[in-house]
């Protein structure tokens, strides 16, 4: 009976002492402290192949790395595991899901399911967050899945943070609160959850309460990693949304994001994120050093590219953007987004730009233009992106390099700028057919600058000035009628917002004047000698109106 007793006792220890192996590992994991808790979880599995837990941990660790072959490695070879064998199977449900694949997906989770206890609750949780963290993420299947697990164990306290999380992917920002609070009060070693009461507050724009939410996480514990990335993240945002705290906000940003890399690690994965966010926060010098400081690393990463790539288009080097971008985009294999090609089809535009900036070659320009449309059909948002690249060549006279990307964001009508890109696209196809050099105005593309107009109009009647350059449009297409009325509109908005208004756009009103006049002049003399007079009732030496009124009243 003692010895039964003591090998009881022993069998009770070494269980405990598994389950103790792992918990550095879910700790680092959770302070996003990647590399450590592949290195604890590798040594784990290679002094207990049996654990299977270990390998669908670091599996998953793969996953948000986006080493997607190596986590199928590790959730295979923890199929075999004679330990928790069947969390590789929710892994592999993952990969299935990032493939599409919800058929295999679903299966895979319910022979998982088939096999759960009551209170078997942590499947659950991993299966939901297989949902969450799929490429394209179901935050209503994992809310079912953590109905289901909090049913059974409604104070266990992993549960209730993985459904705040599925309710904040959800947009149900009153229920996230609630499981995120019960998720600490339930475990108040959990300090994610309630770091993440402040990145509800972020998500709501209370940026003061997030910040003070996040130093309250700091005050219990300094060196919990993810808390200066949201600080981070929360800075930026509050940099974005009131531009007049831009640039002290903005440094305060990429100082926690410094901080939070030294809490973490330094690695490839980590230095990528920052790489993004410091694209997100227009630091191109720095994402240009970082970017050189892992290829130092690993060469090898495609990755890299894409930072070495949009670094050098913003620091000036056009040829070394192309050449990163060019052989990053060429790959199949590697996760292509909508900014690559944003950034490649600026990069042929900027190289295809003349010394004076005024024009842009015709094979370079369609090029660039074919990658902006690629973008664009990858992701039709891509479109609010258009205007800043528009306006560059705009301003600098590439008047028709500048009508090209219009005309491809105004496609997308529930883009943002989708009013002013298309006034941008009518003064471009305008300006660029009254050059100097112009022997003859196409009509094809002032029919189009007219229809952008329209559509300006249309979204804004009060927008006086899309009134006047429609009416100078279709004096250049000679369409004398409609000339005269868009004057004539222009005329009355302006008249409208007050004698003010009307003093400001003096010269403006003589134009509308003498021309609607001209129109005149060979059908109604009366009409005509009517408008030269308000003419002169602005500028009494207007020589036009005076010449044109003595041959009108000539006998």
């Amino acid at each position: 009976m003692n010895k039964f007793k003591i090998f009881s006792m022993a069998l009770i220890a070494t269980t405990v002492a598994k389950a103790q192996d792992l918990e550095p590992a879910k700790k680092a994991i959770d302070a996003e402290q990647f590399e450590k808790a592949k290195s604890m979880l590798k040594s784990i599995i290679l002094a207990k192949p049996s654990n299977g837990k270990a390998t669908f941990l670091l599996g998953t660790i793969y996953l948000k790395q986006n080493i997607s072959d190596s986590a199928s490695i590790y959730f295979q070879k923890g199929l075999v595991a004679s330990e928790a064998a069947r969390f590789n199977t929710i892994g592999l449900a993952q990969l299935d899901l990032d493939a599409n694949n919800k058929a295999a997906a679903q299966a895979k989770f319910d022979m998982v399911i088939k096999e759960l206890k009551k209170k078997d609750v942590e499947e659950y949780v991993y299966i939901a967050r297989a949902y969450m963290n799929a490429d394209k993420p179901d935050y209503k299947s994992a809310i079912a899945i953590l109905t289901k697990a909090a049913a059974t164990s409604p104070n266990d306290a992993q549960v209730q943070l993985a459904l705040g999380d599925a309710y904040y992917g959800d947009k149900n920002q009153n229920d996230s609160y609630v499981a995120y609070r019960n998720a600490y009060q339930y475990d108040s070693s959990l300090i994610r959850a309630k770091m993440q009461l402040g990145v509800l507050l972020k998500g709501a724009k209370a940026y003061t309460e997030a910040v003070k939410a996040y130093n309250e996480v700091i005050s219990i514990n300094p060196n919990y990693g993810p808390v200066y990335r949201e600080l981070a993240e929360t800075y930026y945002l509050w940099a974005n949304n009131i531009p007049k705290t831009y640039n002290e906000n903005i440094q305060k940003a990429l100082s926690f994001y410094e901080q939070y890399l030294t809490l973490t690690d330094y690695s490839i994965t980590s230095r990528m994120r920052h790489a993004d966010f410091l694209i997100l926060a227009k630091d191109y010098k720095a994402l240009e050093l970082e970017a050189n400081k892992m290829k130092e690393l690993d060469g090898v990463n495609p990755r890299i590219l894409r930072y070495l790539g949009y670094s050098a288009y913003e620091n000036g080097n056009v040829d070394a953007a192309l050449e990163a971008l060019q052989k990053f985009t060429s790959n199949p294999s590697n996760k292509i987004i909508p900014r690559d090609y944003l950034y490649l089809g600026q990069a042929k535009i900027k190289k295809g730009t003349s010394a004076d900036g005024k024009s842009v070659g015709p094979t370079q320009l369609a090029s660039g233009i074919a990658d902006l449309k690629k973008a664009m059909e990858m992701e039709p948002l891509a479109a609010n992106e258009f205007n800043e690249i528009g306006k560059k060549l705009y301003d600098q006279k590439a008047f028709a390099a500048a009508a090209a990307v219009f005309e491809v964001a105004v496609t997308n009508p529930t883009s943002k700028n989708y009013l002013i890109d298309n006034f941008y696209l009518g003064n471009s196809l305008y300006y660029d057919n009254t050059r100097k050099d112009v022997v003859k105005p196409d009509p094809i593309a002032l029919a189009k600058a007219d229809v952008a107009f329209g559509n300006v109009i249309t979204a804004s009647p009060t927008t006086q000035d899309a009134y006047i350059f429609r009416a100078r449009t279709n004096k250049l297409i000679e369409n004398d009628e409609m000339m005269a009325k868009y004057y004539e509109d222009y005329l009355r908005v302006v008249t409208e917002k007050g004698a003010d208004e009307v003093t400001k756009n003096k010269n403006k009103f003589i134009e509308a004047y003498n021309n609607i006049a001209a129109v005149f002049a060979n059908s109604d003399k009366t009409k005509a000698v009517e408008y030269f007079n308000k003419t002169l009732a602005l500028d009494p030496a207007n020589e036009y109106a005076l010449s044109s009124i003595k041959l009108l009243t000539k006998k």
